[in-house]
């Protein structure tokens, strides 16, 4: 009985999911979905990539992915763009079905790319497509650098793996080599970021792989 209520639940949200990429098809609309532990710096990446497209003149939205409380969301309010607050009240990841709510309440027509900040944890968010174009894997070094072997299918399924905090890097003892032989073990193809969680974050790599993404989207 709770297989068969799990695999109804997975494929109502796929179908959702299809339903979601559909729509953002024909806005030329690109969304990508960051995945990542608490502290892992998602909303600081956030505030740094929005304020660099700002300056490219690209608009952008974010849908911000919560247990509770709308902190990080407040943070982002100072760019003066839209920003959609999913309290999850204990659920570990979002779903297609909230997503939509939250696009329904976009003018998709001005916006350029919508960021999801899934809630925090390395395991639900994985497994849920939620119609977003890219799964990121957002990891730090004060984690460890175990992580890739230790949650694998969110590495399989990323589509790019950013590495942050690496200027914390010499206080920990992070195992670049290790990290990196996993990573590409699990996934040979995704770019891999390396950012700064505070001075010089160094995001230009990443603004370029999202400018490329959005093209794509807007010439299928």
């Amino acid at each position: 009985m709770e297989i068969t209520v799990m695999k109804n639940i997975m494929g109502a949200n796929e179908e959702k999911a299809s339903e979601l990429r559909a729509l953002l098809k024909d806005k030329k609309v690109l969304m990508v979905n960051l995945i990542g532990s608490p502290g892992a710096g998602k909303t600081t990446i956030l505030e740094n990539t929005i304020a660099a497209l700002k300056e490219k003149n690209y608009s952008a939205a974010v849908i911000e992915g919560d247990v509770a409380t709308d902190r990080d969301a407040k943070r982002l309010q100072r760019f003066d763009i839209p920003i959609t607050l999913i309290n999850t009240d204990g659920a570990c990841h979002l779903e297609a079905l909230s997503i939509e709510a939250s696009l329904a309440g976009l003018e998709l027509d001005k916006i350029d790319i919508v960021f999801i900040e899934n809630v925090g944890n390395l395991v639900c968010p994985a497994e849920f497509d939620i119609g977003e174009h890219a799964k990121i894997a957002v990891v730090s070094v004060t984690e460890g650098d175990d992580k890739p072997s230790k949650y694998p299918l969110l590495f399989r399924e990323a589509e790019a793996v950013i590495l942050n905090k690496t200027d914390l890097e010499k206080y920990t003892n992070f195992n670049r080599q290790s990290f990196m032989t996993d990573v590409k073990n699990l996934n040979g193809t995704a770019p891999l970021f390396e950012m700064a969680s505070m001075d010089k974050p160094n995001i230009e790599p990443w603004l370029g792989w999202l400018e490329n993404k959005l093209k794509s989207v807007r010439e299928s």
